[in-house]
């Protein structure tokens, strides 16, 4: 059935091309780019983006098989690295045609017997190097039995070697990243030497790209936030396009008498007499309830309506009082990086949350 719910979030193509030729200029013409459209894009929505962006990229990268089957389901044939799988899912993976990320002894062995029984060979993987993030991969230590491991597993490809920076967005822990690259260099070398290969190496991520190029550009860099137009970096940021708009209506008009209470456990008592607003959108949303009374604003007929009483499961109540406005008048959640950044900082979180914790049940529309 189609989502007919009244807020949407608008996904501005033009933006998405922008914001994706803007990181392309920083780089050099061979190197790849990956895209990644985890946690349904950012928020956003997976399928439309890669099916926009399919012939745009190398790579697609999602955190789970079920993203990338999802993507395949959707006619996606871009190869699709899966940064998290899971032994059990190896065999839909392989089915599906995506390409794990191999990160310890368990996870190789497991996906090399099962290419062993399904007779497959040169079976492209992704190798992760552990440089300093200590979330997954291997470390220096592991590097000499990991070669003698894939010498033995002679029926994989290894597509390429990546690691993580812990802090690519902190230019005060330069001097660490700068380690983690170094260490990458290294370890990546020793397997290339010792197995005489040649993948694409990758370590940059969007903010990587802003503060690393130069050191650490490699084969390929993989670019997420920065699409929708955040860079972790405000100067950059105010270069790039906002790609997300978040809108819905007005469903009702109250009149507030002084004394009465709004929402519940009456998050707030009309010291005079106030017109309320009522939206469709609430903390199942993603609109959290530190952003009630007064915590953020949404935008009617150009003016800021702040949210008033306690943010409900699925609605708000906005203070309209001097704002001339009907029932159905469009009202603005967010149609900008600066109003994105101001709700992640009253919620005491980060962009990446802000914009993953948008529900499902809210209706995508891409804009050409």
């Amino acid at each position: 059935m189609d989502n007919n719910h009244v807020t949407i979030l608008e996904i501005d193509a033009k933006a998405l091309a922008f914001n994706l030729q803007f990181f392309k200029d920083k780089l050099k013409a061979t190197t790849k780019v990956l895209v990644v459209i985890k946690a349904f894009g950012y928020g956003s929505d997976a399928v439309k983006i890669a099916s926009f962006l399919s012939d745009k990229v190398a790579y697609f990268a999602v955190a789970y098989t079920d993203e990338g089957i999802s993507l395949r389901e959707a006619g996606i044939q871009t190869p699709i690295l899966v940064l998290h799988p899971q032994i059990q899912n190896f065999e839909l993976l392989i089915q599906h045609h995506l390409e794990p990320n191999i990160y310890s002894f368990d996870t190789l062995n497991a996906f090399a017997d099962i290419l062993v029984k399904q007779d497959k060979r040169d079976y492209p993987i992704h190798i992760k190097i552990n440089s300093g993030l200590n979330r997954l991969g291997f470390k220096a230590t592991h590097i000499p039995a990991l070669i003698t491991a894939l010498k033995k597993h002679d029926r994989l490809f290894i597509s390429s070697l990546f690691s993580h920076i812990a802090a690519s967005e902190d230019l005060n822990e330069r001097v660490f990243t700068l380690e983690q690259i170094a260490v990458f260099n290294s370890i990546s070398t020793q397997i290339m030497e010792g197995l005489n290969i040649h993948p694409d190496k990758h370590m940059l991520n969007t903010s990587g790209i802003v503060n690393y190029s130069k050191e650490a550009q490699f084969d390929m860099v993989r670019f997420g936030i920065g699409l929708f137009g955040f860079a972790n970096d405000k100067e950059v940021t105010s270069q790039l396009q906002n790609a997300l708009t978040l809108t819905s209506i007005i469903s009702q008009i109250q009149v507030i008498e002084k004394g009465e209470s709004i929402g519940y456990n009456r998050g707030l008592i009309a010291d005079k007499t106030m017109r309320t607003a009522t939206i469709p959108i609430g903390h199942a949303d993603g609109i959290g309830r530190t952003l009630g009374n007064g915590g953020t604003y949404v935008t009617i007929n150009h003016q800021k309506a702040p949210i008033v009483g306690n943010v409900c499961m699925d609605m708000i109540m906005v203070d309209v009082t001097h704002i001339d406005c009907i029932e159905g008048a469009t009202v603005i959640i967010f149609d900008s990086q600066e109003k994105v950044e101001q709700m992640a900082k009253m919620s005491h979180t980060i962009t990446y949350e802000m914009l993953t914790a948008i529900s499902q049940r809210i209706k995508r529309r891409l804009l050409f």
